[in-house]
Parts: structure tokens; C-alpha cells; sequence
């Protein structure tokens, strides 16, 4: 059915463009939603997506391995459980919720996030939890003990961060005001406890007391290891419990920012220490505590203090600490070893890298010292190397023109390594094995897609999940050699939901640039898509280094997605240059230059695109979140001449504002390269916008900090540049805090979109 509609001068009424605009819109949406409803499929909507979840898959939530290797517990809706693996047989309930209130409750504490003990036979509980950041939070926490089946309090002092049980399950680690706490759980300490509140401190004991806000820190991250480095808990338990190894913070002479909440009368100014591209980290310490004597040991790091240590780990040896030493360019990586008696440390193993090097959890030490296993760029892919324990290296385990993505688990008992990589495509995720001694590589999954894995603790079996594109998950059990057991979950019913709803198929596509390169991407067409007609096109993009948006996965192409293909619109997903799964030179090509291939990329994307005979290459438009956000600023100041509109949600739009651990992996500080960071700043390319631009941020945003949006708000009046702007206060990053926030921002954006496209 077509519609035909008069011209703006054919009004027989006085109005400006942009009403005109709106009447057209609502006019045309009206319409294309009565056709939508005259067919046979659904139409999808915002509510279905964002408050009903019609389209969300299902998972196998809430399961953990235990000891025995035979059976998982998982969570139900009042109990904790334990099922077989063979079978998925109810083999008997761990806890109840009404075990779970505590002393003086009528309600119960809830079971999710709970830890066991090494030997299982105590659980720790959290209530009350008060986020701080992306990766930290606080909370209360409870210990049900279930020889005796009680509930204890951790403490009544204050609320807890990072608490863990010690390896003998006897005492549990804790960090409240940044300092480090032990409790002793001694059955008549906690007994006693329960009937005289004031015992229970008794066995509560400070293992710092230097601990103060915005500048000593013991035992968690600060805000930048937090965010980049990616981990909060900042000590370890030695593997006989005796011992504590623990990070110290001293960011007293990091530079703060502030953040302001609204709502009261007087707005409140929150302040941390977030440091830039270029400045000031904290001083990072590295200690040994001796639970026994009660001593305090440093660990030798060096003499050189503006170095980042991303990562400690116990080997196999009690009474010996592994870690990472990093110089401030992130080129040089050093393995540490230390003596936990006297601190003393030595190298063993150093890489180096011409562009930078990435941290990860591939770390893994072989039992009675026979060695360690570790992830490495250095043959232009990352692979797995054994080394022996001086650091002498024994076999690369991995090769070939693929990545791995991740170690899953080393079965020593059989000597193997399991691991997820990339063999199949870049678009691809597979679950592999390789031995200890590189003769035998098996992939453990038979269909191409994303493949996942989480083995039991014997590596007997794991609970695998496939999807690809077009499919939603299937969840099952395996053996540990690929063989399937049982289906878990199939998601039959959300295939069928899809199938009403008129979701489309993906397409994957290639493409070069002009000068070679060829680029990987993603298409959704309208379900009544006809070659004859032109097309909009509405690119989704992230774009950031080692990401990837165009995946064989379920949820790449997402609901939101579909919608827009139903409303007449082609989406599109790029993987530019600097993106995961192609290698080294792929994704490091944009060193010093963050930003500029990237765009480029993204243009030659929509010239590409504008060849085809069904796009209209007048409506190419672009949305994006962070770093999608500064490519779509980015695409639509330098490439204004191929895209016509843009969202830019939380974007950064100068490199200088962001924080150094980041910035400085890719771009180095500001006085080694400051041309880089200038030339790709949107902000100093405002002045080149021609399309229609909305941008958004969350005005409580911790991360990529509304100053970024809102010097980028006076380089465009400065430029007389017209645009729209959405401002959540008090939202941080992910923009969803406070009622209906994140309803409120879909629509704002569908609207723009389905108005402008």
C-alpha cells in the first residue's frame, strides 16, 4: 500500500517546518501501524520490549558446581537446591527462606549472591545493598551455618564490602570504611553471639586502621582499578589461610571530581578521585598480613612508584604471592614472584609490546609448582604458553589465526586446558580443548555461533549455551568431551513469539575500503523488504577497542533492533578497525590515533552502504552509547556529508576528560600526543555538523562525565549549530536511575529516530 503526500508549500495553512515535520511523522506512523495491524504478524512496541520483557530469552540462572563434581545447586523461588547433572534429579534442599530471617525479622534475607565455604557447609547472604560504583557495593552480611542451621550477623558495626571466607571456612575477610577486618566464626564465639549481642564483636578484629575516604584505601580498588583493571576485591587469602595478601591505595594526590544530586533543597556535591589522561594515580602498595603473629609485611614492587600492579594472585605455594608489574604506557608486563615470609620478590617473566598490552584472568598456576599457564598477544593473536615455574618456557599451547577469548578451566587430573576462541570466525565463539602437552585440540561445540561454557568443579560436565543470530539460546548439560546429556532450556516458546512478532532475518555482509581493508558487518531488513523500494538506514554501533558488535550470537540484533525493521528501516552493524577478534595488528592499528580509523571506517560503511540500490543514502543515520556515542559525534562532524542524523548517549567527546588508565593504553598522556587527542575531539570538528543530532547523558555519571556532553553543548552554540538534548539528573552511565528513566529514554529516542528516518 502506498501513500502519497502533498509538499510543504501545498499547506493551506501558516506553519514552520519542524510542525510540519511532527504532523508528517505522526501522520506516516499512523498509518505504517494500521497496515502493521491489518497483516497477520504483531506489532512490537516499547512496552513489550522495556516493561514487559516479551522478548527476553531465558536462562539456567542461579547455578553453582559443587564439590563433588556430580551435582549444582540452584536457586528456586524460597529454597536452594542441589540437582544432578546426569539426571537433573531433586537430590535435596540446602536452605529454605525461612531459615533465612534473621533474629527479630519477620521477613527473610534474600538467597541470591550467595557463597559457600570451601567445604560447603557455610553460606554467605547479603541484604541491603547500597551500589558505589560499576563493580562495588555494600551490604549487610549473614552467615547460615548448616550443621547447626543458624543465621549469624557478620557484623553490627556498620555495613560490609568484599567479604569472603578464609580456605578453612574458620574466619571471613571483610572491608568497611576502607579498612581490612577478620571475623572468627568459632562455633562457640558465634553461639555465644546469638544470645549476647555484644560477644559477636569479639572475634571481629581490624587488620588496617589507616583506612580514610579519598585517600587511603586497603583492601578495595580505587575508582580507576575498579573501572579498567576491572576487579573490586583488592586482598587474598593464601591458600592455607594464614595469610592475607592486600593492596593499599594512596590517592591523596589524585585530583577529585564532583558530581551533584538533585531532589533536596540544597543539591548534594559528591566528590571521588577520578584520575585523567596525563595525571595523577595513587600510590600502590603491596602487603602481607600474618594472621598468626599479627605482622605486616610489604611486598617489594620496585622502587619506581608511577607503575600499575593489575593483578596478585597466590601460586600453588603457600608461601608464595604471584604479580602483574605494568609501567604507566602498559607496553611492559612483569611477572612477579615473592617470598610471603620476608616480601622479597624477583622477576621471571617480562613481555613487551610495540603498541600496548592487555591484562586478563588467564593467569593460572600449576599445582606442586610444575608451572603456569598464561594468554599472550606476542605471535600477533592471542594464544595460551605453558612456562615452567622460573619462567622458562616450555610450549605454546594455541596457534593460528584465531583469538582466544578466554580460559575456561585447566583439568590437571587429565592435562587439559578448556578454552572459548574465535576458530570458526571472528563472528563466532567456540569452547575448545588443548593438552598440557599440545598433542591433542579438540572443539567441543558442533554448531557455529556463540558457544558458552561453565564446567563443574571435576570438569566432568559443563552447561553449554548456543545461539546464533537468529536463534535463541539453547541451554543444556555436556561432558566435558561435547557430548550432550540433557536440554535445560530450548526457548522454543520465544521462537514462537518472534515468529508473530515479524523479527527478521540478520545478514551477515563484507565489504573493503578504499584503501583494502575488509571490514566485517551485520544487516536487519524489513520483513516485507522489496529490492525496488529505498530504504533508510539506521547504523548501531559501539566501535571501541577489542569490542565487537557484529556477532553470530543471539541478542547482537536486538529487540529494539526489529522494531526499527518493521517501521520500514535497514539496520546496520560495522566492526572498524580496532575491534576484537582479528588479531593484533586489526585492533591495535589505532594506536595514538584513538578515534580516527574508527570513523573512517564507519564512513566508508555508509558509502558502501549508499551503493546499494535499495538504500537511500540521504537517510543514513547513527545511535551509539560511550565510545558508540563518540562515533556517532565523531561520524557526524567529519562524515556530515554521509550521515544524516545521530544519537550520542553518554559520549565522550574529549580523550583529556577521560580517565588515564584507558586513555592512556591507547593514546598515551596528552603531552606525549597531544595532536592525537585534538584531532579526534568532536569538539573541535563541531562546526562540520550538518545533520540532526540528539545527545543525551546521565548528569550523575561516574564514568564518561557529563562534562564531556556539555562542552561539547558550547563548541555547537559556539558554532550556531541547532540540536536536541535529553539530560537525566541524577543517572549515571548506564541512565536508568530513578521512576520510569529508562522507558522515558527509549521513547525519547525512538521517537527522534522513527521522526527523522
Amino acid at each position: 500500500m502506498k501513500f502519497k503526500i502533498s509538499p510543504f508549500h501545498q499547506f493551506p495553512f501558516s506553519m514552520n517546518r519542524r510542525t510540519v515535520n511532527i504532523l508528517l511523522f505522526v501522520f506516516l506512523f499512523s498509518l505504517q501501524m494500521a497496515a502493521l495491524a491489518q497483516g497477520d504478524k504483531k506489532v512490537i512496541t516499547l512496552e513489550d520490549i522495556y516493561k514487559n520483557r516479551k522478548f527476553s530469552s531465558k536462562g539456567f540462572p542461579g547455578v553453582q558446581s559443587l564439590n563433588d563434581g556430580e551435582h549444582y545447586c540452584q536457586l528456586k523461588k524460597d529454597s536452594l537446591n542441589f540437582y544432578e547433572y546426569a539426571t537433573g534429579n531433586y537430590s535435596g534442599t540446602i536452605v529454605t527462606s525461612k531459615q533465612l530471617i534473621p533474629p527479630g525479622d519477620t521477613a527473610a534475607i534474600p538467597m541470591s549472591g550467595f557463597k559457600f565455604s570451601n567445604d560447603e557447609t557455610k553460606i554467605l547472604f547479603s541484604t541491603g545493598e547500597e551500589a558505589i560504583y560499576r563493580r562495588s557495593s555494600k551490604a549487610n552480611y549473614y552467615i547460615y551455618d548448616r550443621k547447626t542451621e543458624k543465621l549469624f550477623p557478620l557484623s553490627k558495626n556498620g555495613k560490609q564490602r568484599l567479604a569472603t571466607f578464609s580456605p578453612d571456612g574458620t574466619k571471613i575477610a571483610f572491608v568497611r570504611d576502607n579498612n581490612i577486618f577478620i571475623k572468627d566464626l568459632a562455633p562457640e564465639l558465634l553461639n555465644a553471639g546469638s544470645n549476647q549481642p555484644g560477644l559477636e564483636t569479639t572475634a571481629e578484629y581490624k587488620v588496617t586502621s589507616d583506612g580514610k575516604q579519598n585517600e587511603i584505601i586497603n583492601g578495595a580498588t580505587d575508582w580507576v582499578y575498579e573501572e579498567e583493571f576491572e576487579f573490586s576485591q583488592a586482598y587474598f587469602w593464601s591458600p592455607d589461610g594464614k595469610r592475607i595478601a592486600f593492596y593499599r591505595f594512596d590517592e591523596s594526590r589524585v585530583k577529585e571530581y564532583q558530581l551533584t544530586y538533585y531532589g533536596d533543597l540544597y543539591p548534594e556535591q559528591y566528590k571521588y578521585k577520578y584520575p585523567k589522561a596525563g595525571e595523577d594515580n595513587s600510590i600502590v602498595s603491596i602487603f602481607l598480613f600474618d594472621l598468626g603473629s599479627k605482622k605486616i609485611t610489604p611486598v617489594d614492587i620496585g622502587k619506581e612508584t608511577d607503575v600499575y600492579i593489575p593483578r596478585i594472585k597466590w601460586t600453588t605455594d603457600v608461601n608464595t604471592l604471584a604479580l602483574y608489574r605494568m609501567n604507566r604506557h602498559q607496553n611492559k608486563l612483569e611477572l612477579l614472584i615473592a617470598d610471603a615470609t620476608t616480601g622479597n620478590s624477583k622477576v621471571i617473566y617480562t613481555e613487551e609490546n610495540k603498541y600496548y598490552i592487555e591484562v586478563n584472568d588467564h593467569l593460572c598456576f600449576l599445582k606442586n609448582n610444575a608451572g603456569f599457564i598464561l594468554s599472550s598477544e606476542k605471535d600477533g593473536y592471542r594464544h595460551i604458553y605453558l612456562y615452567d615455574i622460573t619462567g622458562k618456557p616450555v610450549r605454546q599451547l594455541t596457534k593460528g589465526n584465531f583469538e582466544v577469548t578466554d580460559i575456561l578451566g585447566v583439568d590437571e587430573k587429565d592435562g587439559v586446558v578448556y578454552y572459548s576462541s574465535t576458530e570458526t570466525s571472528p563472528m563466532d565463539k567456540d569452547i575448545c580443548m588443548v593438552s598440557l602437552d599440545g598433542k591433542k585440540h579438540l572443539k567441543l561445540n558442533s554448531r557455529p555461533g556463540g558457544n558458552s561454557a561453565e564446567f563443574n568443579k571435576t570438569f566432568t560436565y559443563y552447561i553449554g549455551k548456543w545461539s546464533d543470530v537468529n536463534t535463541p539460546a539453547y541451554i543444556a548439560v555436556y561432558k566435558s568431551n561435547g557430548t550432550e546429556v540433557r536440554m535445560l532450556q530450548d526457548n522454543s516458546k520465544l521462537r514462537e513469539i518472534t515468529a508473530e512478532y515479524q523479527f527478521s532475518k540478520v545478514e551477515f555482509f563484507k565489504f573493503r575500503t578504499e584503501d583494502g581493508t575488509e571490514l566485517n558487518g551485520m544487516m536487519v531488513k524489513p520483513p516485507d523488504f522489496d529490492p525496488a523500494k529505498k530504504y533508510p538506514v539506521l547504523f548501531t554501533i559501539y566501535g571501541g577497542p577489542g569490542s565487537q558488535t557484529v556477532n553470530n550470537t543471539w541478542g547482537a540484533v536486538s529487540s529494539w533492533n526489529q522494531l526499527w525493521a518493521q517501521h520500514g528501516i535497514i539496520v546496520v552493524s560495522v566492526d572498524n578497525r580496532g575491534t576484537g577478534g582479528r588479531g593484533e595488528e586489526f585492533k591495535k592499528c589505532t594506536y595514538l590515533q584513538l578515534g580516527k580509523y574508527e570513523t573512517l571506517d564507519q564512513i566508508e560503511a555508509a558509502k558502501y552502504l549508499g551503493t546499494l540500490g535499495y538504500v537511500d543514502k540521504t537517510r543514513i543515520g547513527m545511535w551509539g552509547w560511550s565510545f558508540g556515542g563518540y562515533l556517532t559525534l565523531s561520524c557526524l562532524t567529519k562524515g556530515a556529508d554521509y550521515f544524516s542524523f545521530g544519537i550520542a548517549v553518554a559520549p565522550v567527546t574529549n580523550w583529556k576528560y577521560y580517565d588515564n588508565i584507558y586513555t592512556e593504553r591507547f593514546m598515551r598522556t596528552p603531552g606525549e600526543n597531544n595532536e592525537g587527542y585534538e584531532t579526534n575531539s568532536p569538539v573541535n570538528h563541531a562546526a562540520k555538523l550538518k545533520g540532526r543530532l540528539l545527545l543525551i547523558c546521565g548528569m550523575a555519571d561516574d564514568n564518561v562525565h557529563p562534562q564531556n556532553a556539555y562542552d561539547m553543548v558550547t563548541a555547537l552554540v559556539g558554532a550556531d549549530k541547532q540540536f536536541e538534548s535529553q539530560f537525566y539528573p541524577n543517572s549515571n552511565h548506564g541512565i536508568y536511575t530513578g521512576k520510569n528513566t529508562s522507558m522515558h529514554l527509549y521513547r525519547r529516542m525512538t521517537d527522534f529516530i522513527l521522526t527523522n528516518l
